[in-house]
């Protein structure tokens, strides 16, 4: 049973899941501080958790005839015989319908089907247009299905507001930003896998050079647009801070890969990108704390 538990445990890809809670809760924190319910609180990060875990359940199951043949996937728990496949399907859709009952339960004290709509919207974009239709199909995969990773900023921050404004949009864009650089130098790591299975990843595509200038590309919009957040949104000097020393480490890291490209330095560059994101999310959590301590 226990050994059961840990391959479905590990099917949900909680190193994914982990990080996009943390986006919800972060969004949520900036929008209410600590006039936040805890039962809303408990809606929100279990809603995310089930809608994001159900995803990756779905993209495992659509995904399991790369998976078996790509070195760094092969030992994956459908691909590996762990998990039957219709198993993990099951798994999957249960886990997504719990999360849509979750999200109608956070409407209810809205009064309108705002964070439902968002999460369903979301697993669509994920399981459906990324995985299903897009990521065997074209580079720009990643950018049309980024959706999917905003969406739990999204949701966080509407369950607490009830709507949708500027502020919500600027928190969940720079999620949607940030997912370019951060798949793209997995990728490059890994395009021989990617090659493999015929999934026409942008290193796949394009030749090292252009796609490693096009990662250090995309890394500037997401520095530059983590920075404008603290002109146009509600943040303060500690979200400045962080925003522009953990920036200035991804333009380094950046300008390192493009000047001398190698595994290793995309490999540094991509495992940077998520503490750099979870950092920019904590200091907006303890900004909203103190915000709605003074």
């Amino acid at each position: 049973m226990r050994e059961s538990l840990a391959n479905y445990y590990t099917l949900t890809k909680p190193k994914i899941w982990y990080l996009l809670v943390f986006t919800s809760f972060g969004a949520m924190v900036a929008a209410g501080g600590l006039n936040v319910s805890p039962i809303l609180a408990l809606l929100v990060v279990g809603s995310v958790t089930l809608g994001s875990a159900g995803s990756n359940v779905l993209t495992s199951y659509l995904d399991r005839d790369m998976d078996a043949i790509m070195e760094r996937t092969k030992h994956r728990p459908i691909p590996s015989g762990k998990i039957i496949p219709l198993r993990a399907f099951e798994f999957g859709l249960l886990l997504a319908l719990l999360s849509i009952i979750g999200a109608v339960a956070i409407d209810l004290s809205i009064g309108y089907p705002l964070v439902s709509i968002i999460m369903a919207v979301g697993i669509f974009d994920n399981v459906i247009v990324y995985s299903a239709i897009l990521k065997r199909r074209t580079m720009w995969n990643i950018i049309i299905g980024g959706f999917s990773g905003a969406a739990p900023a999204l949701i966080g921050y509407a369950a607490v507001t009830g709507t949708i404004n500027l502020e919500a949009i600027l928190i969940s864009s720079l999620v949607f930003l940030w997912i370019p650089a951060h798949i793209w130098s997995l990728s490059l790591k890994y395009k021989a896998d990617y090659a493999k299975v015929g999934v026409p990843m942008l290193p796949v595509v394009l030749s090292e050079r252009t796609s490693i200038r096009i990662i250090a590309a995309s890394s500037l919009v997401i520095v530059v647009f983590s920075l404008a957040l603290y002109f146009v949104g509600s943040f303060g000097f500690l979200y400045l801070l962080t925003a522009s020393v953990t920036g200035a480490a991804v333009l380094v890291l950046g300008l390192q890969l493009v000047a001398k490209p190698s595994e290793e330095k995309a490999w540094k560059f991509f495992k940077f990108t998520s503490p750099y994101l979870s950092l920019l999310f904590l200091a907006m959590i303890i900004e909203g704390v103190i915000g709605s301590l003074l």
